[in-house]
């Protein structure tokens, strides 16, 4: 078999290739006669990362399973208690309240309304 490699070389032979039957494991990964495992891989569904604010947010309950509107009540947080200090260090003793009775400086904690489970938090701090 006759080869040619560039414009002046005509002349140059090559040796034909070992037969397939030759080939040994060490050269090819994959030897005639034996089989190669394959792994597949199996992608899950998509995990939907959900941001909870101080509004209700439609979700599916990881609980219950259900397509719902969050349900949203208030708790004390850091904030609450920050502005607390706050305020007392500028203002008269009984001042320093006033946070606690502020929704805007509490974390909001939203529940499931079928099956009361708590699915998220959002802390303002």
């Amino acid at each position: 078999m006759s080869v040619f490699y560039g414009k002046y070389d005509t002349n140059y032979m090559m040796a034909d290739p070992p037969p397939y039957s030759e080939l040994r494991d060490e050269r090819c990964p994959i030897s005639p006669g034996k089989s190669k495992q394959q792994t597949i891989y199996v992608q899950g569904p998509p995990i939907i990362i959900q941001i909870f604010r101080d509004t209700p947010v439609r979700i599916q309950c990881q609980y219950c399973q259900a397509e719902v509107f969050t349900a949203t009540h208030h708790e004390n947080g850091a904030v609450t208690w920050l502005a607390c200090l706050g305020i007392m260090l500028v203002l008269p003793l009984g001042c320093c309240l006033i946070p606690f009775f502020i929704d805007g400086t509490k974390d909001v904690v939203h529940t499931c309304p079928n099956c009361y489970q708590e699915v998220g938090k959002w802390s303002r701090l």
